[in-house]
């Protein structure tokens, strides 16, 4: 164990997203070394001392400010806690379940159809005051399908909660929800829910945490009871033991600590000591010293690991039966950052996107990153953070992206799907303007050349085709997809070339089907829906070498280009799709046409020659050519380029690479061999199983291609009582019996449209 951090290494916070190009410099300052020593399994932040254009006037704003998220894996009660803050804050006045049966629903899920399948689809932004903290919250969707709603999320916030299942613990989207986090630094509190149920093991989950996550977690809270008999909490920090009385568990009561449970509290206590004093240097002395510790030091210690990621505070709770939401919001005060303890680093645009530390101060330029869209009543809805600086109602903004002058006609906060009309925001702020036109991600100044960095979208992995039914529907069909593609980044839409169809593509067969839904109720649009079609990806395996001539003469201006190179597949590992390496000596092609070869190339790799789909994981180098004084030309190269690819890509060994699904399967064990089975057949790879008290727990590689319609067969195997999750995981090339299904299909399909 460490007593003193100061040994540590620390890493700086960047709140960069690793999309943008200066992001490398970035990684390079952040990760600069202050001092030497041990690593440990965890991060540690540092933070830079506040910049001193951060006014006192700020300080006193945003010390109690909070902008929080709320994630987890779908169905650990994520909206429960939300509905519950929403009460104990104030902003509601009555509690309404997710799936309840007055009809009425969650607050924070204003859609129909989130009420109607119980499931969040959207994030929902809404602002509350706890005690004298100011916390603006964003519940987001747990389905893996709307993983760009928990990205971008996070993208602008300064702290999460993590929820977890206390009888499902760290599930699958679990770690997608932390890898998440830890992309953009973002501290965060676990909160250890449903402790009310049949089968809770918070001690289990906590390891859980530690083993799978791989975060220096430990309870600040022991429960009194598990399952029915779950009665209050004790509060490790300070040795108190709380109940919650009244219907609606309105009433936080002290108790007294059960005796029974005197020995325990005095050990987990320790634990949490031990586990802070890893981290924090003032703590650290102590412990070594074996001196007590006052709940007031081990406070500020907690604080002070969780804000440098080294530390995890685990609240525990049951949202549901109305326990241990309170202490919760006391835990958001306490340990999770204000948007001063924040350093955001924004690209300098007017000096080659050098990275420029953004002090959080109402003083400063206006800088403010739109984060979310939304078509509302009044034209579209733009979600933005204000970084710095001050926007108010009518005001002159630029949008860096297009450099155009917009004026900010309406200024709302939002209450999930309510808005309050507000006359200015400042620094630190989550608000909503209408009427913007801008796209997800674009920043807006005052005219000061600083951008903040992009939001990481992933690519899609699943499309349907999709039409209306009704020639007369086309209008709203039109705009439906133009709608839907603006607000969200990962839902693409495309025309198929040879079919002439529209194409739909998303991150799953739910995410696609909202989507359809959506167009039926929302423009009243029916459609007819083809098959799912899965992504594929087209690559090579060996080099081959190009020498191509493009000569054309039909009077006048001919052209003329020959180009001379080869193309050889990426290094293992690379995260590049496409490279163009210029490698050729002297001026055999002027360098004036260089850039459309590659342009030439990089239309070509759009679409195989086997499939018709993508190609990546290709370099293509230049090395020689020729041109013709009169007769060369950009179009003429670039052709030449197109053909040379193409002629080479035969050569080279291609294949299809197809998407693999990372697939959890949890269902009694009773049925585990039939599960099994059925993901070989699929020809799935188990990686792993795990027993959770009457359930097996499946982790599987399996192709997209094999998982259509597998909840159904999944639910008629263990009689209902199944369930799975799959998120993507990467494209690898398919078997050789897989390809040439793939590639008779392909001629099948040109010879049918002659």
């Amino acid at each position: 164990m460490l007593g003193v951090a100061q040994r540590l290494p620390l890493r700086a916070w960047s709140r960069a997203s690793g999309l943008h190009a200066a992001e490398s410099r970035l990684a390079e300052l952040a990760c600069a070394p202050l001092a030497t020593g041990c690593a440990l399994p965890w991060p540690v932040r540092a933070f830079a001392a506040q910049p001193a254009t951060v006014q006192d006037a700020d300080r006193e704003l945003l010390s109690d400010v909070r902008n929080i998220g709320i994630s987890a894996h779908i169905d650990s009660g994520k909206t429960t806690l939300s509905e519950r803050i929403l009460y104990y804050t104030g902003r509601i006045n009555a509690i309404h379940e997710v799936r309840g049966k007055d009809g009425v629903g969650a607050k924070m899920d204003s859609m129909d159809l989130e009420r109607e399948k119980g499931i969040t689809i959207q994030s929902a932004a809404t602002f509350a005051k706890w005690k004298d903290t100011h916390i603006n919250l964003i519940d987001t969707p747990g389905h893996v399908d709307f993983t760009i709603e928990v990205e971008r999320a996070l993208r602008v916030l300064d702290g999460a909660v993590l929820v977890l299942c206390s009888v499902g613990g760290v599930q699958s989207q679990s770690i997608t929800v932390d890898r998440q986090m830890r992309r953009y630094d973002v501290p965060r509190l676990a909160f250890i829910n449903k402790l009310d149920r049949a089968g809770a093991d918070p001690y289990k989950v906590l390891g859980q945490v530690r083993d799978k996550l791989k975060l220096n977690a430990a309870a600040v809270q022991l429960p009194i009871g598990v399952e029915d008999a779950l009665r209050g909490l004790v509060d490790l920090v300070d040795r108190k033991a709380y109940a919650f009385e009244g219907p609606s568990g309105d009433k936080v009561v002290e108790v007294p600590v059960p005796g029974e449970m005197a020995a325990e509290v005095e050990a987990r206590r320790a634990e949490l000591v031990e586990r802070v004093a890893d981290v924090d240097e003032e703590v650290g002395e102590l412990f070594l010293m074996e001196e007590p510790i006052e709940p007031t030091v081990l406070r500020a210690a907690i604080r002070r690991a969780t804000l440098s990621l080294a530390f995890v505070p685990v609240f525990m709770g049951s949202a549901f039966k109305n326990k241990g939401v309170q202490l919760l919001l006391d835990g958001v005060t306490d340990y999770l950052p204000c948007p001063l303890d924040v350093k955001n680093v924004a690209l300098d645009l007017a000096n080659g996107e050098a990275p420029q530390t953004l002090a959080c101060s109402r003083s400063g330029p206006l800088v403010a990153l739109a984060f979310k869209l939304e078509e509302g009543r009044f034209g579209q809805l733009t979600y933005v953070r204000i970084y710095s600086g001050v926007l108010r109602k009518g005001d002159y903004m630029i949008n860096q992206s297009t450099g155009k002058r917009i004026k900010v006609p309406r200024l709302v906060r939002m209450h999930s799907n309510e808005l309050e009309d507000i006359a200015e925001a400042g620094a630190g702020d989550i608000v909503a303007v209408f009427g913007v036109e801008c796209a997800s991600g674009d920043t807006f100044t005052d005219g000061t050349r600083l951008a903040m960095t992009s939001i990481r979208v992933p690519d899609p992995v699943m499309s349907l085709a999709v039409a209306p039914t009704a020639r007369d529907q086309s209008a709203n069909f039109s705009k439906a997809l133009n709608r839907f593609q603006k607000e969200d980044p990962t839902f693409r839409v495309a025309q198929d070339a040879e079919s002439g169809q529209t194409v739909i593509s998303g991150m799953g067969e739910l995410h696609l089907e909202i989507y359809v839904e959506r167009m039926r109720r929302e423009y009243k649009v029916d459609c007819e829906v083809g098959r799912p079609r899965v992504n594929y990806r087209e690559t090579i395996t060996r080099a081959a070498e190009f020498d191509h001539l493009h000569k054309k003469q039909s009077g006048g201006q001919g052209q003329y280009a020959r180009v001379v190179g080869r193309i050889e597949p990426l290094p293992e590992g690379s995260d590049a799709k496409f490279e163009f390496v210029n490698n050729l000596i002297g001026n055999a092609i002027p360098p004036s046409y260089i850039p459309a070869c590659e342009k030439g190339f990089a239309e070509a790799v759009n679409s195989g020659s086997l499939i018709g789909h993508p190609v990546e994981g290709v370099r293509v180098v230049i090395t020689d050519g020729a041109a013709h004084a009169v007769d060369s030309s950009e179009l003429a190269f670039k052709l030449a380029c197109v053909h040379a690819f193409r002629a080479a890509f035969d050569k080279a060994a291609p294949t299809v690479l197809e998407p693999i699904m990372k697939v959890e399967v949890r269902a009694p064990t009773e049925f585990q061999g039939a599960v099994m089975g059925d993901i070989n057949r699929r020809k799935g790879l188990i990686n792993g199983s795990e027993q959770e008290g009457d359930d097996t727990v499946l982790d599987a590689l399996v192709p997209l291609n094999q998982m259509f319609g597998y909840s159904t067969v999944l639910r008629s195997m263990t009689q209902g009582k199944g369930e799975f999750t799959m998120e993507y995981e990467a494209h690898q090339a398919v078997t050789q019996d897989v390809l040439a299904e793939l590639t008779a299909a392909k001629k099948d399909g040109a010879a049918n449209k002659k």
